[in-house]
């Protein structure tokens, strides 16, 4: 099992302060009329800033897959992640949004997202952002050394129905670090004391991903974004946290 060393956490440290301090940066910015492309050209702009790399940019999950073209996930109402931030891709009074930043500090990599409501949001959608923040709180509050992905993902999706929401199931949460995804795989879902066991000194990103109705999603057209199947909104919450003995540190707290 990966696990870091004391001076391979500090950069991380460093890292994922980089991640969340740009990461706040855009969410501000992030307003009726911005074009997704304007923020993702801000996220990269305040990354080389402060000294690191956007590590999303030109990333390939497989050999064959095209490049991420941009710095910034930008996904919108029913994109779950992944979405290209494009000219054309204008925010609207009532959007929700998915921000997902990846930054690379002298090599090391760390992960982050937020979801953020757009002017005047409905309760409804409110709510789901409402959901996702604190079914993430209720994953990390299961991460310690000793617990197993199981538990983490139990609570997620503990959280989730309690809404009424669903957990997507065809995408995970994941190690991170030396690479922009490693093992284990953390899922949102799961029965406690299952999966990997987690053990002091691992780093995960830990990231509900939450849709209004069905948890099924597709590929869109452009082969990164991925959506709800059923057309509905989703949100997106994401951390980097380092185990501990005791529990966890969130590495990107914004």
């Amino acid at each position: 099992m990966i696990t870091k060393d004391p001076r391979e956490i500090e950069i991380l440290r460093q890292g994922g302060k980089i991640l969340a301090t740009v990461l706040n940066i855009v969410a501000k910015e992030t307003v009726p009329g911005v074009s997704a492309y304007d923020l993702d050209q801000m996220a990269e702009t305040e990354i080389r800033k402060l000294g690191g790399t956007p590590s999303f940019k030109n990333y390939r999950a497989q050999p064959n897959d095209s490049l991420f073209p941009a710095s910034l996930c930008v996904s919108v109402n029913d994109e779950v992640v992944h979405g290209i931030p494009t000219k054309s891709k204008v925010l609207q009074d009532g959007d929700i949004v998915g921000l997902d930043l990846g930054v690379q500090y002298q090599g090391l990599f760390t992960d982050g997202a937020i979801t953020v409501a757009v002017g005047k949001v409905s309760k409804k959608y409110l709510k789901l952002i409402q959901a996702a923040k604190e079914s993430l709180q209720a994953g990390l509050d299961m991460v310690k050394s000793g617990n197993f992905t199981g538990d983490v993902g139990y609570a997620i999706e503990s959280v989730a129905k309690k809404y009424g929401f669903q957990v997507v199931r065809e995408l995970v949460g994941h190690g991170v670090g030396k690479a922009v995804h490693e093992e284990p795989e953390v899922p949102c879902f799961g029965k406690p004391k299952t999966g990997v066991k987690l053990v002091q000194g691992m780093v995960l990103a830990i990231e509900p991903m939450l849709n209004e109705g069905g948890w099924k999603v597709y590929f869109a057209d452009d082969n990164w974004t991925i959506k709800t199947e059923d057309h509905t909104r989703s949100a997106h919450e994401e951390h980097t946290i380092l185990v501990t003995d005791k529990g966890y540190e969130i590495l990107t707290q914004i």
